[in-house]
Formats: C-alpha cells, sequence, structure tokens
C-alpha cells in the first residue's frame, strides 16, 4: 500500500499571500509536521529575507515552492482539492473538521490502487478565498475557533492542517487488508474535471436549458453533483462524448 508515501502526494496552496512572512511561516509548519510540498499562487510580493527568515530552517521547502499565477495551474492534476475557509459562501460545499478532511485526504493520496494527488488551499490573510477559487475545491475545511475572536493567522492555519495529517498518518493502521486483482479505473483529474464542467456549461446554453435564467445557479448544484461521484477518467471521457452529440444535434435544430 502507498500510504507510506502518501504525504509526498499531499501540497499546501497558498493563494494571494499578501506577507512574505507567512509564506516563510507556513512553510516551517509543514516541515514540522514531515510535509514538504508548497505552491505559490501569485503572492503579493515575492519571497525575501524575512521569508526565508521565518521558515527557520524550512529554506528548502519554501525555496522549492513553484510559484504559479492561477489555483486552476497549481492544483490541475489534483484528484482531491480542499479549500480552507472560515465563513460560510454562496459555494456550498460539504463542510469537513480537519481530522476529517485530513483523514480523506490520505485515504486519496494512499490509495494502494489508485493514488492521487490532493491539495489543501488557503487564501488570502484578509478576505480568504474568492467564490470563484472555492468551485475549484471539492470540498472545503473549516477550523472551528472561537466565534468570538475567530482571526487565524495564515501559518496558524496551516499548522492545524499540517498536524491532522501527520496525526492521520500516524494512526493509519497498517493495511493488512487483501489486495483487489480487479483493475481499477484511474479518477479523473481536476484539470479533466474542469473541461468537463466547461463543455457542460457551454451545452447547456446550446441547448437553452437556462431559458433566461442565470446559469450559475444550476452549474452550482451540477459540479456539486459530478464532484460526490468520483468520476474516473472513462466516465468523464463517456459524458462528454454525450455532450458533443447533443451540441451536434443543438446545431443541426438551428439550421
Amino acid at each position: 500500500m502507498s500510504l507510506q508515501t502518501a504525504p509526498t502526494r499531499i501540497r499546501f496552496v497558498l493563494v494571494g499571500t499578501q506577507h512574505p512572512g507567512n509564506m516563510g511561516a507556513a512553510a516551517r509548519a509543514m516541515k514540522t509536521m514531515g510535509l514538504g510540498r508548497l505552491v505559490l499562487v501569485a503572492p503579493e510580493k515575492p519571497l525575501d529575507e524575512e521569508a526565508f527568515r521565518r521558515s527557520a530552517g524550512a529554506e528548502d521547502v519554501l525555496g522549492d515552492a513553484p510559484v504559479v499565477a492561477t489555483l486552476a495551474e497549481a492544483v490541475a492534476d489534483c484528484r482531491l482539492v480542499l479549500g480552507c475557509t472560515a465563513r460560510a459562501r454562496r459555494v456550498q460545499l460539504e463542510e469537513l473538521l480537519p481530522a476529517v478532511a485530513a483523514q480523506r485526504a490520505l485515504a486519496k493520496a494512499g490509495d494502494a490502487a489508485d493514488p492521487g494527488e490532493v491539495a489543501f488551499v488557503f487564501g488570502r490573510e484578509r478576505t480568504g478565498l474568492t467564490n470563484e477559487e472555492l468551485q475549484l475545491c471539492h470540498l472545503a475545511v473549516h477550523i472551528p475557533s472561537n466565534p468570538e475572536f475567530s482571526s487565524l493567522n495564515l501559518a496558524a492555519a496551516v499548522q492545524v492542517l499540517a498536524y491532522e495529517l501527520r496525526m492521520a498518518h500516524l494512526e493509519a493502521a497498517p493495511a493488512a487488508a487483501a489486495a483487489d486483482d480487479e483493475p481499477r479505473e484511474q479518477a479523473a483529474s481536476h484539470a479533466q474535471l474542469e473541461g468537463l464542467f466547461g463543455q457542460l456549461g457551454q451545452t447547456l446554453d446550446d441547448i437553452d436549458f437556462h431559458k433566461g435564467r442565470a446559469p450559475e445557479s444550476a452549474m452550482r448544484k451540477l459540479r456539486r453533483l459530478f464532484l460526490r461521484t468520483e468520476l474516473s477518467e472513462q466516465e468523464v471521457r463517456l459524458l462528454r462524448g454525450i455532450l458533443a452529440d447533443a451540441q451536434r444535434m443543438a446545431r443541426l435544430a438551428q439550421k
């Protein structure tokens, strides 16, 4: 089983970080719990001396962190994306406590038959993740802090999730389950799912499904429905083939 190496398939993604020192502190929090994959999405300022000083021994984690322009790019190859959010927003996602989220992440990353890449996503210090960024997540993670003083430093939030991942990894039973000889279909990547959602949205427009209504609500519900099913690559191809035929028929009907 690949549970032993599961943490190597888990990345922490910081989106739009405003203070370089927080990126360094986050890297330190990760390394203390045995995690080493950090991705930076469009930080407001580049890494500087303070960032490396606050990493305090985790300079390798910080220095090796790729910097990308968008969240979609950071999680394109992921099978599970968990967005850490402090408050409820219009994007309705299943919300997990940190310990449960850690278990789900390890289960996906350590699947013996089909291990997948996993991302924990953290937003900006002041405003967190936008609704559009949360749309790219499969699940939400909420740290149940004191409602009268819920402000949690970015690095502290990273530390909580890193700790829960460490504990879940240490407590996991040493897998004595019998191997399943039947090959399993490979789960679809984040980028493949986003391609499906893009084509689905276009198809709904092509067949005039919304009939003047705002399409956002229907698409949110459809995204949640398909994300719950954990589609395989083959299933995504099948669905996209159906959508392509529907689009072709819509074009013929318009002639």
